[in-house]
């Protein structure tokens, strides 16, 4: 739709771009439906790797978690598509770039910031800024005008966004926030209620906070994804329902699907609980907040989070060894963590006896932190 409105208002030439981060069949359909609908030329651009490897394995190491419970699937893939449509512009000596995003989200923020951060000189074009439609109604009447296949129907009015990390469903009845999901709109997991009755066990091999085997097997970034992915599924791992809030000031319902996402969290903690001392476990978590804030706002390629990220990276060097998590119908439970880096002392936390913890010292560490409270809580 947007590259027939360019075509009509701009009387430009048109080159498509599609990145390809895992969303499915329809980066194979992309070429295809581009040039019928009058691209002069369209690239398809394999970046999944990059995506795993240079954006979900980042956020990862830094416990990236906005508000509590989104684990930014899609504010993840949005710097890498960016870079890939910058990197394809300069080629093609393009002088604009275009998006899809609405003016009420958050993905227009995310685009555009990379543009400035890697092509300040390449202008942005976003259509939904200009055009006069009033929403997905009256676009879905411009495409069926001019013969352009949607995936959002009259029928089934809620988006989607898959890449290999998750998939986001939000607007039409999800607007309603007492409204459930629909019956059969998920893709990535099966329904928890009908997940195999018995648990499974899974063993992921962590090196410095990446992901790096699973079950004992070396598997690439993609490899490892796709993997967990499917194991986790299965088992209902992974679905979130939130009301979040975007970047614009606006609350915005939105359900997904994390299934690999959601085991690689918990291994990693599970692994740190063991090797990562208590202060710099408590500073991590206290910054992986305010990064999880620039990732989801758009600030993927700012000093900020380049600088933060450095941080992170260096807490996780330590973050090497292996969790042991048991899958079933929809949760995650740690069951095992090693490391060869552990400083866990079953000497020190036995309660049987020891010979290097005195436990009458206890009474003057008490004392010690007793004396700013000693008399406050009288009169209150």
């Amino acid at each position: 739709m947007i590259l027939a409105w360019l075509r009509e208002t701009y009387g430009a030439e048109v080159i498509a771009y599609t990145c390809d981060v895992g969303q499915g069949e329809e980066v194979a359909e992309a070429r295809d439906k581009a040039l019928t609908t009058g691209a002069v030329d369209a690239v398809v651009d394999d970046r999944r790797l990059e995506f795993v490897r240079d954006a979900v394995f980042p956020a990862v190491r830094a416990a990236a978690v906005y508000e509590g419970e989104y684990l930014l699937g899609t504010s993840l893939a949005r710097p890498i598509i960016a870079k890939g449509l910058v990197e394809t512009a300069r080629e093609f000596g393009a002088t604009a770039v275009a998006h899809g995003a609405t003016g009420k989200g958050n993905d227009q923020v995310r685009f555009e910031l990379t543009v400035a951060a890697l092509a300040p000189d390449i202008k942005t074009i976003a259509p939904w800024r200009e055009w006069d439609f009033k929403g997905r109604t009256d676009l879905i009447a411009f495409a069926e005008k001019h013969g352009i296949p949607v995936p959002v129907t009259r029928e089934a009015p809620y988006s989607m966004d898959a890449n290999l990390f998750h998939i986001s469903y939000e607007g039409g009845i999800l607007e309603d926030p007492w409204q459930g999901p629909p019956p059969g709109m998920f893709r990535l997991t099966t329904d928890p209620e009908n997940a195999p009755d018995e648990p499974e066990e899974v063993v992921v091999g962590l090196e410095a906070g990446n992901p790096v085997t699973l079950n004992g097997e070396a598997l690439d970034p993609v490899e490892m994804l796709t993997e967990l992915n499917r194991i986790a599924g299965r088992h209902g791992v992974g679905r979130i329902d939130i009301v979040e809030n975007r970047f614009v000031g606006i609350k915005s319902r939105g359900v997904y699907e994390t299934p690999g996402g959601t085991v690689m969290h918990k291994a990693r903690r599970a692994v740190e609980s063991i090797v990562l001392d208590r202060e710099v476990l408590a500073l991590r978590d206290s910054l992986a907040s305010q990064y999880a804030r620039m990732v989801y706002n758009g600030f993927w390629f700012a000093p900020e989070r380049v600088e933060l990220q450095k941080l992170m990276d260096s807490i996780q060097s330590r973050v090497s060894g292996e969790a042991r998590l048991k899958l079933y119908k929809g949760s995650v439970t740690v069951v095992g963590r090693r490391s060869p880096n552990s400083i866990y002392d079953p000497e020190v936390a036995t309660f049987e006896a020891d010979k290097v913890y005195r436990q009458a010292d206890a009474e003057g560490f008490i004392n010690l932190n007793a004396l700013r409270i000693r008399g406050f809580g009288e009169g209150q």
